[in-house]
């Protein structure tokens, strides 16, 4: 009498052939190893081998390389209380002060713990040797917009005054702005969020040092 394996099993021969050819075993593949992450188990294959003299690998005649390039790295502090965070690239430094410890509630005018902050980054502007520097204002979206805009741009011409004191440099050029509730940093839907969002931020390029 001619018998026929059931479907199922002979599914599971094939499946376990395929697992010993793989060099796996079926208990690897059922229950897997948490302590490895997939793929990189000690029982997995080795990774292919790639021929480095494979025609395909190669550019096409004429073809040549990009210039090559350094990659901007962003370097972001923030004290614990998050009142001031400072942000490096290769490029530019950026200081971000939040308004609280600069203004009181819907004002433009400065505190004497504003003052002091800002004299150290006015240090920090000397030491980069920098010449060009951008003071911006921003607000959160409470309030109409126009208003924000008013108070930002306000805010942030009191921060650039300090800071022309503090430098006494006339070749330093300001670019000084407020961009009301634009360009928010976290989200506005709570109020942690939209103390971030007031804030003025200097920068200026980084210099040699």
């Amino acid at each position: 009498m001619t018998t026929h394996t059931p479907p199922r099993l002979a599914l599971a021969v094939t499946a376990a052939s395929v697992l010993l050819a793989l060099g796996l075993t079926p208990a690897h593949a059922d229950d897997g190893d948490p302590s490895y992450p997939p793929g990189t188990e000690p029982s997995a294959s080795a990774p292919v081998k790639v021929d480095s003299n494979d025609p395909d690998l190669k550019l096409p005649e004429g073809a040549t390389l990009a210039e090559p390039k350094v990659l901007d790295i962003k370097q972001v502090v923030e004290d614990q209380s998050g009142d001031e965070r400072r942000e490096d690239t290769n490029a530019d430094v950026k200081f971000a002060l939040q308004a609280e410890v600069l203004f009181a509630k819907d004002s433009a005018r400065l505190n004497g713990e504003a003052k002091s902050r800002i004299a150290a980054i006015a240090a920090e502007i000397k030491n980069q040797n920098a010449t060009q520097i951008r003071v911006f204002g921003f607000t959160d979206d409470l309030g109409s917009y126009a208003h924000g805009l008013t108070l930002s741009r306000q805010r942030a011409n009191a921060v650039q005054d300090v800071l022309d004191q503090e430098l006494k440099d006339s070749g330093i050029t300001y670019e000084v702005r407020g961009y009301s509730e634009d360009y928010p940093i976290a989200s506005n839907a709570t109020e942690a969020g939209r103390k971030k969002n007031r804030r003025v931020e200097v920068s200026f390029p980084r210099g040699a040092n």
